[in-house]
């Protein structure tokens, strides 16, 4: 950060991504595509640079080889400046043993912080969609003197029983961090609200090296930042919130303001998607002043011909729609649909062919998928049920490079 401490950040992204399956049979959860051109990871990689962050380790682990190349080919700063983002797969550097936990992926990677010497070591995780100047957060943590400080996010007491909870007192110094509680703390001057903590932290670096040397002594501990730092950190009285609803992003809109999906679910990853549709989108995609970056395939601009149409849809670049239909979907690149053929309210990804008078409705079709001529996807959903997966929302899952049956 210009004029400020010597940051490093630390990107955790080696999630299994086992509830996304079939997305993540052979991808990491970060590197699942998103909104037509980008992946998961390109959301928190953005907000780090976009805030002058641009020392950035990536933690890898389960089927890393599309993310790892999707970092060195996109992801590529500025060497002249010091400025790096490299993905760091699992090193094995303490024994031949996978990471344990989240903190066990950091310890086990402790070179890289020795290397750098910050004085402040961000770490926030890979898979959330959401824009975020972490700057902000780091001149709290700094202001306050904490050793630790997590961004919370304001959520429905009721609803707060899924996450991991902070409970603050007024002064924002956490009391406790509660895994899923079944009565969550509400919070000082709103009861109905509790803080649900976005996997999001900064630390002093001295204090988040003695926190993860104990607990790497623990025979007892998860390994886990949630689990097991946070804890033992709140209880030595030197953690504190970051309330993520007083963060300020340029050329955001009281309709996107404070916006963050959690997209570990199929039907948060597809409900993510239908953010992004609407003329006033509840997540915007085209803020320019703070944007999302990623490199777009070489392909032309998209083609409507033969009557083809697009409504309250993003298509993106190499799209061919040959006399087809779309309506309240985000058609990604190289996609072609022939005549006849409708899509409504669904995700199409890089190179899915739609055949002639297909249909596909509320639907998520991954890489390369092939709609055979007159077939449906997403009208009888009990016949789905017996060929595709069906997620609990009842969208319909394609995975990659399926050929759907008449």
């Amino acid at each position: 950060m210009r004029g400020g401490p010597r940051v490093l950040g630390i990107v955790l992204a080696g999630g299994e991504g086992k509830r996304l399956a079939p997305l993540t049979q052979d991808r990491a959860k970060p590197a699942v595509p998103f909104g037509g051109n980008y992946r998961l990871i390109d959301f928190v990689l953005s907000n780090l640079v976009n805030a002058d962050i641009r020392r950035i380790a990536v933690l890898t682990q389960y089927k890393s080889h599309s993310l790892d190349r999707h970092i060195t080919t996109v992801w590529r700063m500025s060497t002249l400046l010091g400025s790096y983002i490299t993905p760091v797969p699992a090193q094995q550097r303490l024994g031949p043993r996978w990471y344990t936990g989240s903190a066990d992926a950091i310890y086990q990677s402790l070179n890289l912080i020795y290397d750098d010497r910050p004085e402040i070591v961000v770490v926030f995780g890979a898979d959330h969609v959401y824009r975020m100047d972490p700057a902000q957060m780091i001149e709290q943590h700094v202001q306050t003197g904490a050793a630790v400080t997590v961004a919370g996010l304001r959520v429905p007491r009721r609803e707060a029983t899924e996450f991991g909870v902070i409970d603050a007192d007024a002064d924002g110094k956490v009391r406790g961090f509660l895994e899923k509680p079944a009565d969550p703390p509400g919070l000082p001057g709103s009861p109905e609200e509790s803080f649900a903590s976005m996997g999001n932290y900064v630390f002093t670096t001295d204090a988040l090296l003695d926190a993860l040397r104990a607990d790497a002594e623990d025979e007892d501990s998860v390994h886990d930042m949630g689990g097991s730092i946070m804890p033992m950190m709140a209880d030595a009285g030197s953690a504190y919130v970051y309330d993520f609803s007083t963060n300020i992003v340029p050329g955001a809109t009281d309709r996107d303001h404070g916006y963050w999906r959690d997209v570990g679910t199929m039907d948060s990853y597809y409900d993510a998607h239908m953010d992004l549709r609407s003329v006033t989108p509840v997540f915007n995609l085209y803020n320019d002043r703070w944007p999302i970056y990623t490199l777009p395939p070489q392909f032309p601009p998209a083609k409507f011909v033969l009557g083809g149409r697009a409504e309250e849809s993003m298509v993106s670049a190499g799209v061919i729609i040959g006399g087809g239909a779309v309506l309240g979907s985000v058609v990604s690149p190289g996609v072609r649909m022939e005549r006849g053929s409708s899509v409504e309210d669904s995700v199409l990804m890089d190179g899915v062919h739609i055949g002639e008078g297909a249909v596909v409705r509320r639907a998520i079709l991954d890489k390369n998928v092939v709609v055979p001529p007159w077939a449906r996807i997403g009208v009888d959903l009990d016949a789905d049920r017996e060929r595709y997966h069906v997620s609990a929302g009842g969208v319909t899952v394609l995975g990659k490079g399926a050929r759907a049956i008449v």
